[in-house]
């Protein structure tokens, strides 16, 4: 009898055959409602779930699956899983960490020479018959700073290093020693020594509004600001803020708050290039990302180790009395 997953992930369809192809058999639930009722519908047969971090699954739907014996997040993030209903049960958590991260990076780097060199209001210019000639800041020698040294953060230091000339700093929870960039032990050093930021962190409650106010300020007005990890690492107020009253000097974003909600005020403001958390897709990013979530239940079906686990909270000891 083939292993049930669950998919709850709207953007790789066409990738579902490798999961398929390696005798599993596929719910398809992108949507809210498909969702409740495939759990509802299905739910003592659903043995493992594919998600990605913003969709996640929550504790109340884990206690609808009661053969639920692995969850997959597409991508590194997996902030909206439950890990602790996870680890009660047993449930076994793996990511895609690093898998993404040249789609990822690509897509940094993209929204980073946008919005420096001004490059939607170039185009919109033009298709307006007007041909306006406005100096804008060059990349080349400039001091980037990456919140966040993963494999995305790194993939972007290696970008701008080697095809820009930018000199690279970071910040992350603690230094590595394998790379020459330089470590700032805050945020705020770090953004205080940077031209441009990218944020490159994980989301969670861990990250939650590493960069407000003050952090925006030690930017400062010459400062480009670009977020494609998730939208609660900003205090989302302040980047307004600071961007209307043009203390940075521009923000894109790939990520907000609450998707797809985006807020009128970032839409309106001529300072922001916004995407539709858009940067990890790419038909190689899919490919790679789907056959990781097929290698891992293919190891974990078979009883070996998973290739990517994500490290759970102990087990509630109260459920042992």
């Amino acid at each position: 009898m083939p292993a049930t997953v669950l998919v709850l992930v709207e953007t790789i369809n066409d990738y579902l055959p490798i999961i398929e192809s390696n005798g599993f058999h596929v719910i398809l639930a992108p949507t809210p409602t498909e969702r409740r009722e495939a759990i509802n519908n299905h739910g003592g047969q659903i043995q493992a779930v594919l998600t990605r971090g913003p969709l996640g699954l929550y504790a109340e739907e884990i206690a609808a699956l009661p053969a639920l014996e692995i969850i997959c997040v597409i991508g590194a993030g997996y902030e909206q899983v439950d890990l602790q209903a996870a680890s009660d049960r047993g449930i076994v958590v793996t990511n895609g960490a690093g898998v993404n991260a040249p789609s990822v990076a690509d897509h940094a780097m993209a929204m980073l020479l946008a919005l420096v060199r001004g490059i939607p209001q170039a185009d919109s210019a033009v298709r307006r018959s007007e041909w306006p000639k406005v100096m804008r800041p060059s990349l080349s020698g400039k001091q980037l700073g990456i919140l966040g040294l993963g494999a995305v953060g790194m993939a972007i230091a290696k970008r701008a290093a080697l095809g820009f000339d930018m000199q690279i700093s970071y910040h992350s929870r603690q230094p590595r020693n394998d790379v020459d960039y330089t470590y700032c032990s805050t945020p705020l050093e770090l953004a205080r020594n940077s031209d441009f930021l990218i944020i490159a962190t994980p989301g969670g409650a861990g990250t939650r509004h590493l960069v407000d106010r003050q952090t925006l300020d030690a930017l400062g007005p010459n400062g480009f600001l670009v977020n494609i990890a998730r939208g609660s690492v900003i205090v989302t107020a302040d980047l307004i803020s600071a961007l209307e009253q043009r203390r940075i000097g521009g923000a894109a974003l790939d990520v907000f708050d609450d998707e797809p909600n985006v807020p009128d005020a970032l839409k309106s403001l001529a300072n922001t290039v916004l995407t539709p958390h858009v940067a990890g897709l790419s038909p190689e990013a899919a490919h790679d990302t789907v056959q990781r979530v097929a290698d891992n239940l293919l190891a974990y079906f078979a009883g070996l180790p998973v290739l990517t686990p994500v490290a759970l909270p102990p087990r509630n000891p109260a459920l042992d009395k």
